[in-house]
């Protein structure tokens, strides 16, 4: 019970320590042997950089860039601003799928000369040997693993017009888990591209970084600051292991420093940490004391004869107090050295669980020698209550076997009820307090204790149950109300464990009835959208339909197209040559102020803000989809539940139905066609004002109380071949006969899978969070501990009945007796702890409800000051829900499973004996 926590924490802690890397060790798997990094930084013009490379901004910081302002003409190759004469080596990754034995893979895509020197340390190669020519690639063991592929098979990326020989399998000692293949540079992404060019199909967009190794120095603080004057980000080996001062860094001093660090409040998080491992040490205290009680009254006699032959009380504590420390140290010295065993034997699971390799063992002596210490204090701890119990015994009673009299103690209650008070309004207070959970979690901790200090009180009031319940419960309560002194720890070891479970099973309850209530539907319950993610796909999409339809039971089927210019493979957005689009163009006079002003709502004061913000022109919709603008006819309108029979109408007669009246000015809408942006992308704020050439169509606007589910624009095919507009196929909404079935939906995926498309499938069944699994876990927890401190009670209380049980055998007693009171004895002791921490664990849940209560009501409070909420906002619902199957389970299943396996671990008979004296 000692050691088993010790072989939890020291083993956390050997992992987590070797699992962090030196500075040095990180540098060289992510620099190799190389000096820097240097890639670009893809902001246009002079930027600054953290010393570390991970943040970069404008010069000047974010409130004052303005993108539309920034220069447009093609930046340099990034060659060119290297230092010259140093050691350069190019390292070009993009993205693709792969076809593995199951279907297509993401996969990244790397060129890189594996044979340099700088690439030294940053790959491990496992076996076989590195690439040498072009069509030989290496592979990452996970990218093996998931693609049933091996070292001699060939791989071939999807739209290759060649496979590649995997020559060797290599890992990524910081990512563990990342499918990746490596050629020599020249030979995959730039063949890739030009045989997808050639088929239409999607290219990979290389991103180019660079190992650079000048010596000397290396690259200094002023070189990096150079480069980043050229738009360059650079990670230097010498400026992290050598950092410049916070005041030396521009970025620092266009933007607050905090605004980049990611450590969060550290403070806070070793607040929870203490109070999480104090409250640990109290279990273990009030689980192993018992224990040790156990152990003291059968040592009585012992115990006794140390007292007849001149022992005080000191002597007798000094006897059960080494009991306890011999056990912690046993304990600690078992649970530390098995602890570090499993870590060494487990390291390859370790290392695959945290996806990177450790930087080798980093044993902490002091570390572990004070993880041990928590072992030597807890069971000298859990030994001082049953030491100064057996300290009491008279030699007499000691001798005899007599249990004694003793008194209540007065003080304990005092102050438990004192702590009881002071947490709950810790915790109330919490509920107001800018530390919020962290206050609640604290006063609820010190409730806690209160209520495990008032446990022998409240024991005592159960027993005045007793005399409604039959003979054996009436005698396994009463018993155990006389025997507080085992009783209560046992109690309170139950009453700990519940108490966190019915804490984190109602707040997360309480949650679950929160989000129920917010879901918002993305689409008419029992419709769906099947879409293809890639553009390149369009070729693939009929059969795509096909397969929905033969597999799911549909009742009907939309489909809809999408715009196209230019190649019909171009993804949307591209500025790759041959690739535009078409943009819906609102007017000038309906588009809102604060989204079309570069700086956005900062340019205006705030009363006008707030005016703008309740604007019709500023109020946006709560849906989204891919496609707002789609091509087709009025089945879309049916599966989408829209029954204006205005909008139907428009579209079977061939006219474009819009749901954003911001976008129609006299009946008429205009669309541009943008055929070549390229370096003309121009934006004002949000609107799109690249030339292209306008087409004016007339459309038919829904009402504004028709929801459209994130759909802005439906042309039917007739207006958009009027208009000279072409389109491509993407997907199809549909509505459903019945939620499919988990056979129907494998189906599906297994169909999709070997047609080897990538597609977004989306059917709208409502809210369906689930929390069940974590509710039984939580309560299969407390049943353990219910179960294992009710356990220890009972055979601490058959330590002390073991002189009434022989003379109920010798009075005849049937056997089935001494089982029936043994099972009583522990679902007593269950019941009792069940019903108190029920009752404790409903506190901290109120109080961080209380608090998110709080904070949701401030942030609608503000939301309306700044105007983006009106004031008639419904006020924040943050229930509280107690989760009553778990309760439920809680205090009826989990006593009555102890009772019945201490029942059924219980000896019927046992051998007759004289029964002592007294």
């Amino acid at each position: 019970m000692l050691a088993l926590p010790i072989i939890g924490v020291s083993a956390a802690d050997l992992t987590l320590r070797s699992a962090e890397l030196s500075p040095e060790q990180s540098l060289t798997r992510m620099l190799g042997a190389a000096d820097a990094r240097v890639n670009a930084s893809y902001m246009s013009g002079a930027i600054n950089q953290s010393p570390d490379g991970k943040s970069s901004a404008p010069v000047g910081g974010y409130k004052n860039f303005d993108p539309s302002k920034s220069p447009r003409e093609k930046p340099a190759p990034l060659e060119s601003a290297l230092p010259p004469g140093a050691q350069v080596l190019k390292d070009t990754g993009g993205y693709a799928k792969v076809r593995t034995t199951h279907g297509l893979l993401d996969t990244h895509l790397r060129e890189l000369d594996t044979h340099s020197p700088l690439v030294k340390g940053m790959i491990t190669l496992d076996r076989g040997r590195l690439p040498e020519s072009s069509g030989e690639v290496i592979a990452t063991q996970a990218f093996l693993r998931d693609s049933g592929l091996f070292v001699g098979s060939s791989v071939t990326p999807r739209g290759a017009t060649s496979p590649y020989k995997i020559v060797g399998a290599y890992e990524l000692p910081d990512k563990l888990e990342y499918p990746e293949i490596i050629a020599p540079p020249g030979t995959l992404i730039a063949p890739l591209n030009k045989a997808v060019a050639d088929t239409g199909g999607r290219a990979v967009s290389p991103d180019d970084t660079y190992l650079v190794k000048v010596g000397g120095a290396g690259v200094t603080w002023d070189a990096v600051k150079a480069a980043n004057a050229k738009g360059l980000v650079v990670i230097s080996r010498a400026v992290i292991l050598d950092p410049p001062a916070d005041s030396e860094v521009p970025l620092y001093r266009d933007e607050p420093k905090a605004m980049f660090e990611r450590d969060g409040n550290r403070v806070v998080q070793m607040a929870i940490l203490a109070t999480v491992a104090g409250l640990a040490m109290l279990e273990i205290c009030l689980l192993a004391g018992p224990a040790f009680a156990v152990g003291a009254r059968r040592s009585r006699r012992q115990l006794g004869l140390v007292g007849a032959n001149g022992g005080d009380r000191r002597h007798i504590r000094s006897i059960v107090l080494s009991g306890g420390l011999v056990l912690g140290a046993v304990a600690a010295v078992t649970g530390t050295v098995i602890g570090v065993l499993l870590t060494v034997l487990l390291r390859p699971v370790l290392e695959g669980t945290l996806g990177s390799r450790f930087g080798g063992f980093d044993f902490r002596p002091l570390e572990l020698a004070g993880i041990a210490l928590l072992a030597v204090i807890t069971g000298l701890l859990a030994a001082i209550v049953p030491a100064v119990t057996a300290s009491r015994q008279t030699v007499l009673a000691s001798l005899t076997g007599r249990r004694g009299i003793r008194k209540a103690n007065r003080v304990l209650p005092v102050l438990g009820l004192i702590a009881v008070a002071a947490g709950a309004a810790i915790a109330l207070y919490g509920t107001t307090s800018r530390l919020g959970s962290t206050v609640v979690a604290g006063g609820s901790a010190l409730a806690e204790l209160g209520i495990v200090a008032l446990t022998p009180v409240l024991v005592g009031l159960f027993g005045r149950l007793g005399r409604w319940l039959p003979l054996s419960p009436r005698l396994a309560l009463r018993d155990a109300v006389r025997n507080r002194g085992r009783t209560a720890p046992a109690v309170a070891a139950v009453l700990a464990a519940v108490a966190g479970t019915v804490a984190v099973a109602t707040y997360e309850r309480s949650n679950d009835v929160q989000m129920r209530q917010e879901y918002r539907a993305d689409l008419p319950h029992g419709t769906g959208v099947l879409t293809a993610h890639e553009n390149s796909e369009y070729k693939q999409v009929p059969a795509l339909r096909e397969t929905l339809s033969k597999q799911l039971p549909l009742t009907q089927r939309a489909d809809f197209e999408r715009l196209v210019v230019g190649k019909p493979s171009c993804e949307s957005f591209a500025s790759e040559p041959g690739c535009g689009r078409v943009e819906v163009i609102t007017p000038k006079e309906q588009r809102c102020p604060l989204y079309e002003d570069p700086k956005g709502g900062e340019s205006f004061p705030l009363e006008r803000q707030k005016e703008l913000r309740q604007d019709w022109r500023c109020q946006e919709s709560r849906y989204g989809t891919q496609y707002p603008v789609l091509v087709g006819d009025e089945k879309v309108l049916s599966v989408l539940a829209v029954t204006d029979p205005g909008s139907v109408a428009a579209l079977k007669a061939g006219q474009a139905v819009s749901f954003d009246k911001r976008q129609i000015k006299d009946g008429k809408l205009t669309l541009r066609v943008i055929t070549d942006p390229g370096e003309n992308d121009i934006m004002r704020g949000h609107y799109d004002e690249t030339p292209g050439e306008d087409k004016v169509l007339p459309v038919h606007q829904v009402p504004d109380s028709v929801v459209g589910w994130g759909v802005e624009l439906i042309l039917p095919p007739s207006a958009a071949k009027a208009a000279g507009l072409a389109t491509a196929p993407v997907g199809s909404y549909f509505s459903l006969d019945g939620i499919p079935t988990s056979e129907q939906r494998q189906k599906l995926d297994g169909e999709i899978d070997r047609m080897g498309l990538d597609t977004s499938l989306r059917i709208e069944k409502g809210y369906e969070g689930d929390n069940s699994l974590a509710m039984l876990a939580l309560a299969i927890f407390a049943g353990i501990v219910t179960i294992g401190a009710a356990g220890i009670a009972t055979g601490l209380a058959q330590a002390d009945a073991e002189a009434d049980l022989k003379t109920l055998a010798a009075v005849g007693a049937a056997p089935r007796v001494r089982r029936t009171l043994s099972g009583f004895q522990c679902g007593v002791v269950a019941v009792m702890g069940v019903v108190l921490g029920s009752a404790a664990g409903i506190l901290p849940a109120i109080g961080l409800r209380l608090t998110e209560q709080r904070v949701a009501e401030t942030l609608r409070l503000e939301s309306i000051e700044q105007g983006f909420t009106p004031v008639t906002e419904a006020v924040p619902f943050v229930p509280i829900s107690v989760p009553w199957e778990t309760l439920g389970g809680l205090l009826v299943v989990v006593p009555l499973g102890a009772a019945l396996l201490a029942a059924l671990v219980t000896r019927s008979s046992g051998a007759l004996a004289r029964r002592a004296a007294g």
